[in-house]
């Protein structure tokens, strides 16, 4: 459920405000990257991710039947942790099953388990059963599979992608300078080679990868936090540029 505005208890100086910007963000619960819906504190310059800012107590998640996530402002224990779903570093906001020790993101735990635009559909899966285009691996994290079962993402890969360009997205968003400015790596490469040339014309090799093209698109923008057909063109503007 979104709201207009809200109090939070990591906020209390100020009211949050439910905003919409195509600018990327660090969310100040989980410290993870976001794009598109957030609350924010135009004040003090505070934002969350509309899964940190409004988030369930507890959930249960398909891939983890016995297992009961508990919403946790900091990480358990001393120890440095990890995200079950994205394989990447818990330092912020996290859900927590305290039985098994398993962590997700807050994004992460609300990936939709089907991307549909009308056109392409993303099933998501705990287990890759596909190389997937970027490191051409099978294991280490969740990952999209397309419907034809052609084109598959590591959530993990693409949250390196974030990561290798968060320094410019976040210099440049800074500057105010706009979306064009802002890159995020293309798959473009990657996806021809692993297709490879042998008897593949060029047509149906270019439509290939535009096809995955937009299948990483929607996959960025639910990692992003807000796996929407709008917020899904707006990263690929980010990605068209180099």
């Amino acid at each position: 459920m979104k709201y207009c505005e809200i109090s939070h208890f990591t906020h209390p100086e100020h009211k949050l405000k439910f905003e919409y910007s195509e600018f990327p963000f660090k969310c100040d619960g989980c410290n993870e990257v976001g794009i598109g819906s957030r609350y924010k504190c135009s004040i003090c310059d505070y934002d969350l991710h509309v899964h940190c800012a409004v988030p369930s107590p507890s959930i249960c998640h398909a891939f983890y039947k016995k297992c009961s996530f508990q919403f946790l402002t900091v990480p358990p224990g001393d120890l440095p942790r990890y995200c079950n779903a994205c394989d990447k570093d818990v330092s912020g906001f996290v859900y927590h099953c305290r039985s098994c020790g398993y962590d997700l993101h807050p994004c992460c735990a609300k990936l939709p388990m089907v991307l549909d635009d009308g056109e392409i559909k993303l099933y998501l899966y705990r287990k890759a059963r596909s190389a997937c285009h970027r490191c051409g691996r099978k294991g280490r994290s969740w990952s999209y599979r397309s419907e034809c079962k052609k084109y598959s993402l590591h959530v993990a890969c693409v949250r390196e992608m974030i990561v290798e360009s968060w320094y410019e997205i976040y210099r440049e968003g800074n500057k105010g300078k706009g979306l064009g400015m802002m890159r995020i790596p293309r798959l473009k490469n990657t996806l021809q080679s692993s297709h490879g040339s042998g008897g593949r014309s060029k047509g149906k090799l270019r439509k290939c990868c535009e096809i995955a093209g937009l299948a990483v698109q929607f996959v960025i923008s639910a990692v992003l936090g807000d796996p929407t057909v709008l917020i899904a063109g707006v990263v690929g503007s980010l990605m068209s540029g180099g």
